[in-house]
């Protein structure tokens, strides 16, 4: 892989349209989807019409698509064979355009040593490459981009124009320099000076209005915001993680149980995109080799008959939570879910009872209803947008929640009529929970005060949100996020997995996100890669074994790391994200951020076991 490459899944989950990547030897954005090089067979269509479905409502309503629009879904561009004179990719335009000189000059400033560094443009840099700065006396410099950029809460993003913010209205030309005393990070001790005298601190920049009104510029998409902006630019680090947060939907596939024309249509669907009608069924057969091969044997009508009810099932599908439609299907107790094919999407296995529940288990496993050992599933994950400055938060349902932050949601294009798209192939084990066994739990007089502790975390950590914060996912939620993210932590001990490969799907639905009893629970955890055609089945076999690693993992979570501080750390109004917490650290139950589904928010290991500081609201009270 060259240093100017990106796997797919990273253009979708980290490095997407208006996400600033640092190259050797300049940063570049990552240019919106018109600028996108998908001609040819530069890209695979993926078929998911639950998901395009249900985005393409949401999105509407929102204003960020046009209605009526159908969306389809596209793969990033791909490279056909490496003897291509230039290979098939997403244009990044050079961003910023200030250069830092990596030749240093020192002096003294007010009887203190500085370093300081020239400050040139992108179009004073030498014409071979634009790598080196060549000052009057011949002398030559390499060249770094600068740490610091401006944006707005709306996701604009702009240089800072250095000559203003220094000199405000007077006009100067003399050479600028970036100017450190110390060797601290500290802003205070970095300035931007001019020739003439004139100077500002970076603590300075930091303050609200001081780099002036935001042009709504778009660099990923070469043009400015037609809504124009005028909001106050934020001083931004480059490098900085809070520069560019994805907004990305996932759902995992569902098969479709009916003949065997049926499931030859779902496998095709991506190919049949087109098709509105009968007559574009013969086409699609004449000119498409592979679907002329499944479906030659089959009536034109018949198959146009299938394909409607399924566009017309992913429409009614769409109305609802795409996590309560796949609860209904892993929840379903069927002996086998789906086709035991090498094409299916899912395939899974309920076990019977006792193939799972240890007797001599030292755990009380009667709050289990099912496992379910899912041997193949696939997911789609589809990136429509992001966020500066603050992530906007996920729903516990996994649907796309009107959340009102202080940023606002980016577009990736102009007008394009697709979104890029990742599908990924892997295993798992789904948990069925019992629903009424965790309402008595909850019901309980021990459990009604940590019920309360956390209700009042999340009273203090939504309001840092403008309007409406995201609502509460219950505290059936956070028992079984807490439970997950334990099993997560076992498994991987267990199977030999990196923590880092397994993810999770929280089924905590109801009519009623204010604590109250949910009426589907259950807990998905699954590994997926991209173009891999399943894995090795170790989740799958650790599904028998499910009642010694649970109970091994709620052992380990007795005593951690750092209590006797996260034991007693209380749900409070002092500290961020952390107010969503009971005792959860990162000695215990937080995993990494790609792994989560919520951002480690809403964990409470008080809930699952005894611990140092409290035991009466423990789900799993001996073990």
């Amino acid at each position: 892989m060259t240093k100017n490459a990106q796997r797919l899944s990273q253009v979708i989950s980290t490095f997407g349209p208006g996400a600033m990547v640092d190259l050797p030897t300049r940063s570049v954005v990552v240019g919106g989807l018109e600028h996108w090089d998908m001609q040819g067979n530069a890209f695979t269509t993926i078929a998911e019409p639950r998901l395009t479905t249900r985005l393409e409502q949401l999105l509407a309503d929102q204003g960020r698509l046009a209605p009526g629009t159908r969306l389809s879904l596209r793969t990033p561009p791909v490279s056909a064979n490496g003897a291509e004179r230039m290979p098939r990719g997403v244009t990044a335009p050079v961003f910023p355009t200030w250069f830092v000189c990596e030749q240093v000059e020192t002096g003294t400033t007010s009887g203190k040593a500085t370093r300081r560094r020239r400050l040139v443009r992108w179009q004073d840099l030498d014409t071979r490459g634009r790598r080196r700065f060549v000052f009057d006396d011949g002398r030559k410099s390499e060249v770094t981009p600068i740490r610091f950029v401006a944006a707005c809460e709306k996701g604009h993003l702009q240089d800072i124009d250095w000559r203003w913010v220094v000199h405000g209205s007077t006009p100067c030309q003399e050479p600028m320099w970036v100017e450190e005393e110390g060797t601290s990070a500290d802003p205070a001790a970095t300035s931007i000076v001019c020739g003439c005298g004139s100077r500002l601190s970076l603590r300075d920049a930091f303050l609200p209005g001081r780099l002036g009104k935001c042009r709504g510029e778009r660099p990923w998409l070469l043009d400015r915001d037609p809504d124009g902006c005028g909001d106050k630019l934020k001083l931004l680090t480059r490098t900085a993680t809070n520069t560019h947060f994805p907004q990305v939907y996932t759902v995992i596939s569902l098969p479709t149980e009916d003949d065997e024309l049926t499931r030859l249509v779902e496998e095709l669907s991506a190919d049949l995109a087109g098709v509105q009608s009968v007559g574009d069924v013969a086409q699609a057969k004449r000119f498409n080799p592979k679907v002329s091969a499944s479906l030659g044997p089959y009536a034109d009508g018949d198959i146009f008959d299938r394909l409607q009810r399924i566009r017309d099932g992913a429409r009614i599908d769409a109305r609802r939570s795409p996590k309560l439609s796949e609860f209904t299907v892993f929840a379903s107790g069927r002996p086998e879910i789906g086709h035991n094919h090498p094409t299916a999407k899912l395939y899974a296995q309920t076990l019977p009872r006792d193939a799972w529940a240890d007797p001599d288990a030292r755990i009380d496993l009667s709050a289990i209803r099912n496992v379910v050992a899912v041997h193949r599933l696939r997911e789609v994950s589809c990136l429509y947008g992001f966020t500066r400055f603050e992530a906007a938060p996920t729903s516990a349902d996994g649907d796309i929640e009107d959340i009102q932050l202080a940023v606002r949601g980016a577009p990736i294009s102009r007008d394009a009529d697709w979104l890029p798209a990742i599908e990924q192939f892997g295993e798992g084990i789904f948990i069925h929970f019992d629903e009424s066994a965790i309402a008595r739990w909850l019901e309980r007089e021990q459990t009604r005060p940590r019920h309360q502790k956390l209700l009042a975390g999340y009273g203090h950590w939504q309001r840092r949100f403008s309007r409406n914060a995201p609502q509460y996912p219950g505290t059936p939620y956070v028992l079984l996020h807490s439970i997950s993210h334990a099993l997560m932590a076992e498994i991987c001990l267990d199977c030999g997995y990196p923590a880092s490969s397994l993810k999770e799907r929280v089924y905590a639905l109801g009519s009623s996100r204010a604590g109250g009893d949910a009426e589907h629970c259950g807990i998905l955890i699954y590994t997926a890669s991209a173009g891999a055609q399943g894995t090795l089945g170790g989740l799958v076999a650790a599904a028998p074994r499910i009642a010694s690693i649970l109970h091994n993992a709620l052992d380990r979570l007795r005593i951690c790391s750092n209590d006797p501080v996260c034991a007693d750390h209380e749900p409070d109004d002092k500290s961020g994200d952390r107010a969503t917490h009971g005792a959860a650290c990162h000695g215990c139950l937080l995993v990494a951020e790609t792994s989560c589904e919520i951002r480690n928010l809403f964990l409470d290991r008080t809930l699952l076991i005894p611990t140092m500081a409290a035991e009466e609201s423990s789900f799993f009270s001996a073990i």
